[in-house]
Parts: C-alpha cells; sequence; structure tokens
C-alpha cells in the first residue's frame, strides 16, 4: 500500500534515471596533482585572494577571504603550494579569479578547533568561518540564512533531490546518517525553531525507513514531481505555507536548508573542517561507470570522468549539476565548486536535442508551471525586445526550473528566452 504523500500544484512528471547512481555508496575521488579554486562559489562577491603565489598551504587552509556579507570564505582543497593566482574560463565560459594550488601529497590539515554546538552564535560565526553556503541552489551564504530578520518557527531540509540522475543527497542520507542528523539537530537548535522537517520524495524510501529511527524532527514523504524540490513548492508541501511574490521563506517563518549543507555544518562545528569538498554523482548513459563521488572543490571534471571510465563517443551533452537546472558546458576543462551537486555526460538519446519551431499556443508550458506563469507570453516578448512587458506577464517570479521547456512540443528555449528577460531587466534597474 503507497504512504499517502505530499505535493505542490502542477509540476511534471518524468523518468528521474536515478537507477544510474543510487545503488553505488560514496566513493572518495584519489588526489589531483593540481586543483584550480574558483574565488567565486557563490552567490554574491568573489572572495579575495590572503595568500601569495608560492605560499605554503594545507587542506583547510583560507585561500580567500569573503568579501561582504553576500559572500564566502574559501580554503584549501589539499596540503601543498599556491603555483598562481590566475584567470580561467568558469563553467559558464567566462574569465574568472582562481588560485592553482598545486598538491605535495602529504596530507596536511588546517582545521579549527570544534564549536561549542550550544551557544547558537558561536555556530552561526563557525558556519561563516568555515565557508559554507546553500549546497543545492545558487550557494547563499548560509550564515545569512541562519540570521533572519523575521521570526521563524520551521525548519525544512531539502531531501527532495527531484532533478533527475542525482543522488548524491540520497547517498548522503544512507551513508552518512549520524552526521547529516547530527547536521539538522545543530540548524535546528541555533534558530531556535518549535519544529523542523524534513521532506523526502517518495523514490528514497530506503533512506525515509532509515531516519525514522532518529528522533527530532518530522518526516515528510513527498510525491516524486518536479520540481518538488523547489523552496515555494517545498514550503507548501510541507507545511502548507505559501511564499508571495517578491518574497522571502523567513516572511512565512520558514528557513530551508539542503542535505549537503547540514552535513557541511556538523564538520564545521563539530570537527571545525572548513568547505572545501562535497558529494556528487557523475551519471548518464555517457558515463562508463556512474559513481558518487567525494570530491574536492578545483577538481577538474574530465580527471572525475576519467575516474568513472571516460564518456562515450555517443555523449552529445556535458552538465554541471542536473538536466533541468544545471549549466550545459563546452568542455570538460572546467572545475568542481561548492555548489555543483553532478557532472553529467547525456548521449543524443537522452539529450534529445531538436531545433525550436514556432509556439503552436497549446498552453503546455502554462498548465505545467509551478510558479502559475504564462511563458509563452515571456518568450514572445523577450524575443521582440519588449522586456518592460515581459516582465508584466512575472518574468522575474520565474524559478527557472524548466518544466515549460520540458513540456513544449515546439522543444522552444522558454528558459533562455525569460533568463535573457530578466539579464536586460537587470541592466536597466542599474
Amino acid at each position: 500500500m503507497r504512504k499517502h504523500t505530499r505535493t505542490f500544484k502542477k509540476g511534471i512528471h518524468f523518468p528521474d534515471m536515478k537507477y544510474l547512481a543510487k545503488d553505488k555508496p560514496i566513493e572518495p575521488m584519489p588526489p589531483s596533482e593540481h586543483y584550480f579554486v574558483a574565488l567565486s562559489q557563490h552567490i554574491g562577491a568573489p572572495a579575495k585572494p590572503v595568500v601569495e603565489v608560492g605560499a605554503t598551504v594545507a587542506a583547510g587552509t583560507l585561500i580567500a577571504r569573503a568579501d561582504g556579507m553576500i559572500s564566502a570564505n574559501v580554503f584549501s582543497p589539499v596540503s601543498g603550494t599556491v603555483a598562481g593566482i590566475e584567470t580561467r574560463k568558469n563553467k559558464q565560459g567566462a574569465n574568472a579569479p582562481f588560485i592553482h594550488i598545486k598538491n605535495d601529497f602529504k596530507n596536511r590539515e588546517e582545521f579549527m578547533p570544534p564549536a561549542d554546538v550550544s551557544d547558537a552564535r558561536a555556530v552561526r560565526e563557525r558556519i561563516g568561518e568555515a565557508g559554507i553556503v546553500g549546497l543545492g541552489g545558487a550557494g547563499f551564504p548560509t550564515l545569512v540564512k541562519l540570521s533572519p530578520s523575521k521570526p521563524v518557527d520551521i525548519l525544512i531540509i531539502n531531501a527532495a533531490e527531484c532533478e533527475p540522475y542525482l543522488t548524491c543527497d540520497y547517498r548522503v542520507m544512507l551513508d552518512r546518517t549520524e552526521e547529516f542528523v547530527k547536521g539538522v539537530k545543530i540548524l535546528s537548535s541555533c534558530l531556535g525553531v518549535a519544529r523542523t522537517v524534513i521532506g523526502i520524495e517518495e523514490n528514497k524510501m530506503e533512506a525515509y525507513e532509515k531516519l525514522r529511527a532518529f528522533d527530532g524532527f518530522e518526516l515528510i514523504l513527498l510525491e516524486k514531481k518536479y520540481p518538488q524540490g523547489g523552496e515555494k513548492q517545498l514550503i507548501y508541501a510541507c507545511c502548507g505555507r505559501v511564499v508571495p511574490a517578491k518574497a522571502l521563506p523567513m516572511d512565512v517563518g520558514v528557513v530551508v536548508q539542503n542535505v549537503a549543507t547540514a552535513l557541511a555544518v556538523y564538520e564545521a562545528v563539530e570537527k571545525g573542517k572548513p568547505l572545501y569538498e562535497r558529494v556528487v554523482t557523475v551519471s548518464g548513459k555517457g558515463v562508463a561507470e556512474p559513481k558518487n563521488l567525494l570530491v574536492k572543490t578545483g577538481t577538474l571534471f574530465e580527471e572525475a570522468l576519467d575516474f568513472c571510465g571516460g564518456i562515450s563517443e555517443d555523449t552529445q551533452k556535458l552538465i554541471a549539476g542536473g538536466p533541468m537546472m544545471g549549466t550545459s558546458l563546452y568542455d570538460a576543462s572546467g572545475v568542481f565548486t561548492k555548489t555543483d551537486s553532478g557532472l553529467l555526460a547525456l548521449t543524443g538519446e537522452e539529450a534529445n536535442v531538436s531545433q525550436p519551431s514556432n509556439c503552436i499556443s497549446c498552453g503546455a508550458c502554462a498548465r505545467a508551471c509551478p510558479m502559475n506563469l504564462m511563458p509563452m507570453y515571456i518568450d514572445f516578448y523577450a524575443l521582440a525586445g519588449d522586456f518592460k512587458t515581459s516582465e508584466k506577464y512575472g518574468t522575474n517570479h520565474c524559478i527557472e526550473c524548466g518544466c515549460c521547456a520540458n513540456v513544449c512540443p515546439a522543444k522552444r528555449p522558454l528558459v533562455q528566452s525569460i533568463r535573457l528577460a530578466k539579464a536586460k531587466l537587470r541592466e536597466k534597474a542599474k
């Protein structure tokens, strides 16, 4: 008998493709000789370097300091030498600053002393010091989310992991259960909330059953539907609260954190370990041996793919992240950052790349949109250069989940049009 599940309105169903990697336990990525650590691994301002070329560092050494409130510290992932502070292409293809670390393979570590778990202020300070950001999305600094300007009474842990292929959060809940739960309890205590909820999709029953052995939180089983892990959709499904347009979760008394973020919080608070590595899923039918890897920031994508047996000749698309909201890559020369939850190699069959045709006004995109927008009109006005009118149709309310483009029979790149409109509206607002 199927257990009762909760969900949100609209959204889409499709094969989740998680079978490729869900049964693969977390495996540490072998050390590399060179790491290229991005100074912008989070939303907001890039961190500023605090080391010079030639400096000796250990795993956990601060190499770049947060530049302002919306920024985050960056740490060396290995012991070795600062070989350079240089400009490289990031995964979006733009020039960006990186610190090049040459590994000495001595495995020296430079951690902080454990923080006092019972002291909320000390916990928040440690989370900021450790450079922890949201590991399920844009990389918003966790310290800021734990310092809400309005009262909150609910903490929701986003364990939906609704993107196809990705299974890294699932494996964290299975392979590092106790550490994850401790991280959840640290976050709950820090916020002082009355209620802590873990929202988990019904395709993760093994993790659901394992978590039932612990107390201190509620487990809510969610329908397998995309984008179940969208912040506003998750909040509605878990506690029935609606986050208004232009509002934040704290405006309805909620803070949302990710599974991987909870694990990072545990490591920073109880072990003094800064955030310089995370679990990622390397998957897709183009990957010879899909895996869930513990990867250090600054690791080259191509090295992770090689460790997974390489990619097949019919690989047509590389994606950092998930197939719906991830970033398409022009090659595998990029590197992992804090916010990368996956690396996918999709075959032509999976990528299903088609040439767009004219809109047929079927309304499928509007029926699928979880934000109740009309993407076809935003697309129309964006391509016409009428960004002011596109804004009236809710351009800035779009969460870029990709539901509209996924269901469009004309294969129109609706998300790209909406992103264009957003960018032009930002330019105009300056």
